[in-house]
């Protein structure tokens, strides 16, 4: 899977949204696009913004500042289309806090080429769960904000994140047949809808599994026990190779594209794990993601 390069992020200044469950930025890259009308773009910033703080989207759940999830919201503008219409790219991060550490943990990281949304400057956003809101613009968000909260619940409790993404499942079903493509399972294999199957299918309570070891029994451990942290995690990973083995590559490749940095840092440094061949974790990472073998998995010591 082929990632546009974030150095973008570092080019502006993001604006910081604090609701009740995300702590999030929201980033416009508007760059490639001629003309002397930009303020379009800084008013939808500040309407996102408004947006995702407005919005409960755990009704009755306010979490502290501290346990807010931390987020981004990075939007290229690639064409305007129309007046009001633009095609986008849409990069989403989130990540969460390791236990007993200032560390933070990578959890999903995400870049979404097939984005539309028509946006008048100043317009009302609003989501409604229930059915398409007849902006293909919040429900994108809302839906990627129900992955978020998904992917973060998953490392935390065994399926812990099965009623965000049933929400988000809603929202991919409630956009089919709207207009814009990226939610139809038919329009290929890396779409939104495509993508939320994948995760709400049994056959993926295997990698679900492995990420919540991963986090709770690997990262979470480290500060304690690292010997132990690490021979839980490469235990873990190896078990990528049953669900690679029997399921579809989609949701594997977005774990491994999280996690390939941390991967290699993990067995590349600190306490070596001697209670198995960290050798065979490399040759299965670059078996079942050998796109990433020459910048990350080469780098694995044995």
């Amino acid at each position: 899977m082929k990632h546009i390069p974030l150095i973008f992020l570092l080019l502006i200044i993001p604006i910081v949204v604090t609701c009740q469950q995300l702590s999030a930025e929201v980033k416009i890259d508007y760059s490639k696009v001629q003309g002397s009308n930009n303020q379009v773009f800084n008013t939808l910033k500040k309407d996102l913004k408004d947006f995702i703080s407005n919005t409960d989207w755990i009704p009755g759940n306010k979490l502290s500042m501290q346990e807010r999830i931390k987020c981004s919201f990075g939007i290229i503008i690639e064409e305007r289309i129309a007046t009001d219409k633009f095609k986008a790219t849409l990069l989403v991060q989130s990540s969460r806090p390791v236990y007993n550490s200032s560390y933070t943990t990578p959890v999903l990281n995400y870049q979404d080429t097939n984005f539309t949304f028509n946006y008048i400057e100043s317009e009302n956003l609003v989501f409604n769960e229930t059915r398409f809101s007849g902006k293909n613009l919040t429900d994108v968000l809302a839906f990627y904000i129900y992955m978020i909260l998904g992917y973060d619940a998953d490392t935390f409790s065994l399926n812990g994140g099965t009623d965000y993404f049933t929400k988000a499942q809603k929202i991919s079903d409630n956009s089919i047949n709207q207009g814009y493509n990226g939610w139809n399972t038919f329009d290929g294999p890396r779409t939104r809808g495509s993508l939320i199957a994948d995760i709400i299918n049994d056959k993926s309570n295997t990698l679900r599994n492995i990420s919540y070891n991963y986090h709770r029994n690997g990262l979470d451990m480290m500060s304690s026990n690292e010997l132990q942290a690490k021979t839980n995690i490469a235990i873990n990973l190896m078990k990528l190779n049953e669900y690679s083995s029997n399921y579809q590559f989609y949701p594997l490749d977005l774990f491994l594209t999280a996690k390939r940095e941390e991967i290699v840092n993990i067995f590349s440094g600190g306490t070596s794990v001697t209670t198995l061949n960290i050798s065979d974790l490399k040759t299965l990472l670059q078996k079942i993601n050998p796109i990433n073998s020459n910048d990350y998995w080469n780098k694995i010591k044995n």
